[in-house]
């Protein structure tokens, strides 16, 4: 049975990915999750404020006390000759890259367009075979068009493919006033791959202290729609690959997200919970459903139930919205 797939001009032996997270911020949780079976790693997000928390923190030590004594100039190397950065990030990467056969993704979370490019060359060179950009940005400003926002996004992708020969993969927000048109856009800009959904973490009220505390809850199953719903609509529209994050707890979400037309699945919170030895046991999954359904590879089932593929194409619009509410019955209801 074929479980290969292709994502960003990369041959996969199958489609699940493990994604960011704290287990690829070893050494050894990079070997771990290449022994548990996945395919491709996403390194844990490096954030723009750590690159710009190196940055002044050197700024700080070469210039302390400099303007009480000119001489203690001569003191400090020239900045050039500083390799600024988290330094251990990149030094992951290269580690992470010798020590497994499958590839290994960066990922970079940023919110402005210049805190991504110089980094992003850094990464490429560090060994990855290719960038995930994870935008993260909420717009709290009241004076921010829409239309900023999502330029925002795409100056970021262009800037970022500008600057690296590797492949590129963003993994975006759902919340676009037209999510179809922004993943055209964001093709049309550069990016290689799209990633749905990027989850967004909410602050959360303590009411004891009253306080606002952040709150980190893994996800469940049910967070598997939109993503599911988006892919579908997507497939066979963009001249890029797909990539489902959110909900994946067995295989049935994994065959779901396949078959609406995703490339690759990328699994956290199960590997979180469960350890990195259960992403064989997705795969173990997928191929015994594939076997009792008669089908011979992955790219066979890729996007067929996807909403150019199936007979009533109207289930991922508005007319299934009324059908779902008109159909539903409450045990309470007379």
């Amino acid at each position: 049975m074929d479980l290969r797939t292709n994502y960003m001009g990369m041959e996969l032996k199958h489609p699940l990915v493990a994604s960011a997270s704290p287990l690829s911020a070893t050494l050894d949780g990079i070997k771990r999750l290449e022994d548990g079976g996945a395919s491709a790693i996403v390194m844990f997000s490096l954030f723009e404020e750590q690159i710009r928390h190196e940055h002044a923190a050197l700024e700080h030590l070469t210039e302390a006390g400099t303007e009480s004594f000119a001489e203690s100039l001569s003191y400090f190397p020239d900045v050039e000759e500083y390799h600024i950065g988290p330094d251990s990030y990149l030094e992951l990467i290269r580690k992470g890259s010798e020590a497994v056969d499958i590839p290994i993704i960066g990922s970079l979370n940023g919110v402005t367009p210049s805190g991504w490019t110089e980094y992003a060359k850094q990464i490429h060179e560090a060994g990855t075979k290719g960038i995930e950009l994870n935008v993260f940005y909420i717009p709290a400003d009241l004076d921010i068009e829409g239309r900023d926002v999502e330029q925002l996004y795409v100056d970021i992708i262009r800037m970022v493919k500008g600057s690296v020969p590797c492949p590129v993969a963003v993994k975006l927000s759902p919340f676009f006033s037209s999510m179809g048109n922004m993943a055209r856009r964001f093709v049309d800009a550069g990016a290689d791959a799209l990633v749905l959904f990027n989850r967004f973490y909410q602050p959360d009220f303590d009411l004891e202290n009253l306080e606002v505390v952040p709150n980190l809850e893994l996800n469940g199953p049910s967070e598997i729609r939109l993503p599911l719903l988006w892919i579908a609509v997507l497939y066979g529209r963009l001249d890029a690959s797909l990539g489902a994050t959110r909900g994946v707890f067995s295989q049935t979400e994994v065959i779901k997200y396949l078959m609406a037309g995703a490339d690759v699945v990328h699994s956290t919170s199960a590997l979180l919970r469960k350890g990195p030895g259960y992403m064989q046991i997705l795969i173990d999954g997928l191929e015994e459903w594939m076997h009792r359904r008669s089908y011979e590879s992955v790219q066979q089932m890729k996007g067929s139930m996807s909403q150019v593929k199936v007979g009533d194409p109207s289930a991922f619009e508005r007319a299934n919205y009324i059908k779902v509410l008109e159909s539903y019955k409450s045990p309470y209801m007379i």
